[in-house]
């Protein structure tokens, strides 16, 4: 589990979200855990990246399923896949090869350990681009889409 805690005095920490306020409740007192802490990369910019990739999910909507081997399923838009495609077609993947020859691309790991804040804010700027080439053409500009985000993370 990560847990996000902020030091506001010498000796204290406190959650700095939701889930880790939900992860300490169910620990009893007195109780010791361990565990490894790295300073977050910018925390308040990657719950920014969050509000971006929720506010292009909702506005997203999945062509018709043309594929006659699907005929019966209908699919669900899936958080998660959106996060990962949407990476991946920002440019921040990795390509690996298949024991059958072929190429499986995997997006890249966001992760405060595996990305560089210089690279984490080069990939929010290209997310904006893939947004607005293909889910919001001609609605929203760039400018107009940084608003809102700014205008959804004041109210949370």
């Amino acid at each position: 589990m990560d847990l996000y805690l902020k030091k506001i005095s010498s000796r204290i920490l406190v959650p700095a979200d939701k889930s880790t306020e939900e992860a300490l409740y169910k620990i009893k007192a007195g109780t010791t855990i361990h565990g490894q802490f790295k300073r977050a990369r910018n925390y308040n910019f990657h719950k920014k990246f969050f509000a971006l990739l929720r506010f292009l999910f909702e506005h997203w909507q999945p062509g018709e399923l043309q594929d006659p081997r699907w005929k019966g399923v209908k699919p669900q838009k899936s958080f998660e896949r959106f996060r990962k495609d949407i990476t991946i077609l920002a440019g921040f993947y990795e390509a690996t090869y298949r024991i059958d020859g072929s190429v499986r691309i995997e997006a890249k790991d966001i992760s405060f350990g595996k990305m560089s804040e210089e690279e984490f804010e080069e990939l929010y700027q290209r997310v904006i681009d893939v947004g607005l080439q293909k889910i919001l053409p001609s609605s929203y500009t760039d400018t107009e889409v940084r608003k809102v985000i700014d205008q959804l993370l004041s109210f949370s």
